[in-house]
């Protein structure tokens, strides 16, 4: 028995083994690790406290939970934002236990004795640092996404450089050092008042929205569902909007750069769903997939869109675009951009959910100039997710068909008196 359960052990040690390297390998692991580093080494020189148990301590916490932090911090994010529709709810739900974090990791420093007293006073005592602290950070990581999503370095290094300029900032004025004790504290509040603001500002565009004008409408509509109908029709009605333009994600640009690294790679075609899997290379601490894994190829989800709208009488209200270069170099953004060169003068609407894919696409708006939000809270029981899953009535008939088509793997399938050529999930018109 003790041989037996030897060879079960020594079974299992390499798959420990690979899962403790996967996740060392991780670049959120690593990018933690250097933060916990830089918040000893700041701490440590700002305040004289190099051998101090409770900033060590602090440090090596930090740099192990960072990862479980981040995620936690969208997750409270993304419900505060789908319970109350407003991007200012969705910050302070972020907002709120970062500070809760803060206060307690600045009270353990000052009762630890790695804090210099006089300095945290300067700046409104450890409530207070923790607060500024807070408001810098998540400044900061917003401004270092938004550069990014405009291609200007990488998402993890930007976020890095923002929180590790904080650090320092913090360490030094919280020290009571001339100069870094202003620059922390204004830094912090400037940053701070420009994330809520915008959040502000939006929420308020979002509820005086004025009448008329263009309305676009994003998302990876996988597939397009009644629900996402009844937004067209409701934004048109609501909005008095004089026409709706409708762009289909390509390949999400997270997954696009998740395949140029070999993080994920399209497993088998099922029922016409291309199903991603993950390497041995994909990053652990990363959600690949926060709608799923199964995607349509964007050429039929155009089709299925176009075929949707023309059954429920829409398609001369509603544009399908498909700008597919502008899309797979400046995203959404530059989509954007297209659509005011082709309706000067319009006010822009943008169409939305309250769930994940439905902010992110709010965000990008909020980004992209003074574009007004109509938004729905998702509410209802129609489930992208569930469709795939093979649940009916939740899409239009045409749509249901052409499903059923691919399922079967038809090499022509014909709806809405139209022809497509299907290969591998991918529907070509004319036949």
């Amino acid at each position: 028995m003790a041989a037996i359960g030897s060879d079960s052990n020594m079974t299992a040690l390499p798959g420990l083994a690979d899962k403790f390297g996967r996740y060392v390998r991780s670049t959120s692991t690593r990018t933690a690790a250097l933060v916990g580093l830089i918040t000893y080494l700041s701490y440590a020189y700002a305040h004289g406290s190099w051998a101090n148990p409770a900033l060590i301590g602090v440090s090596l916490f930090t740099g192990l939970f960072l990862p479980t932090y981040a995620k936690l911090s969208n997750k409270a994010e993304l419900w505060a934002q789908n319970r109350f529709g407003f991007v200012t709810a969705g910050r302070l739900g972020r907002f709120a236990p970062q500070y809760a974090f803060n206060l307690a990791v600045f009270w353990v420093l000052l009762w630890g004795g790695a804090l210099n007293r006089v300095g945290v006073a300067s700046v409104g005592g450890f409530a207070g640092a923790a607060l500024v602290t807070s408001l810098a950070s998540q400044g900061s990581q917003y401004l270092g996404l938004f550069l990014f999503q405009r291609g200007i370095g990488d998402a993890n290094r930007n976020v890095l450089i923002g929180v590790s300029i904080n650090l320092v900032l913090a360490a030094f004025g919280t020290a009571g050092v001339p100069g870094a004790r202003e620059a922390f504290l204004i830094l912090g509040l400037l940053l701070g008042i420009a994330l809520f603001g915008i959040g502000v500002l939006s929420d308020l565009r979002s509820l005086f929205a004025p009448k008329g004008g263009v309305g676009i409408f994003f998302g990876t509509f996988n597939p397009f569902h009644n629900t996402h109908v009844e937004m067209v029709r409701r934004a048109i009605e609501e909005r008095g909007l004089d026409h709706v333009i409708i762009h289909p994600t390509l390949v999400p640009r997270l997954h696009v750069d998740a395949f140029r690294k070999g993080e994920l790679k399209v497993a088998r075609i099922e029922n016409g769903f291309q199903i991603y899997e993950k390497t041995d290379k994909a990053d652990v601490n990363v959600e690949y997939f926060p709608t799923g894994r199964q995607f349509l190829p964007p050429e039929t989800r155009k089709a299925l869109i176009e075929l949707a709208l023309a059954e429920k009488g829409l398609g001369n209200q509603v544009e399908v675009a498909f700008y597919r270069e502008t899309y797979n170099k400046r995203g959404f953004q530059g989509v954007i951009g297209e659509i005011r060169k082709l309706h000067p003068g319009k006010r822009l609407h943008v169409i939305h959910g309250t769930d994940i894919g439905g902010m992110q696409v709010r965000q990008i708006c909020d980004e992209s100039g003074w574009i007004y939000p109509w938004r729905i809270l998702r509410r209802d029981k129609v489930s992208a997710t569930a469709i795939r899953r093979g649940e009916k009535g939740m899409t239009s008939d045409v749509v249901t068909d052409v499903l059923s088509q691919l399922s079967e793997n038809r090499p022509v399938v014909t709806a809405g008196g139209r022809r497509f050529r299907n290969e591998n999930g991918v529907l070509t018109e004319g036949v």
